[in-house]
């Protein structure tokens, strides 16, 4: 069975280069990104630890995310 993934980015380019980089390993093991409305089987937060704007924006997608 194929699992899915998402990766939600939070914070500089370079995090938006690791998530890059996270995604081809992902796919290498055999995951596919989800589909337009899909759930993911496997949920990734990439945030930054430096810039306190990230955190925040992590944070309040933590609990959007909370009923699911």
């Amino acid at each position: 069975m194929t699992r899915s993934y998402e990766i939600r980015t939070f914070g500089c380019q370079m995090n938006v280069h690791d998530s890059e980089r996270l995604a081809g390993m992902l796919e290498d093991a055999g995951h596919v990104p989800v589909g337009d409305g899909g759930t993911p089987d496997i949920l990734v937060f990439n945030t930054c630890a430096v810039r306190e704007n990230a955190d925040n924006k992590l944070y309040g997608t933590l609990g959007h995310l909370r009923p699911i």
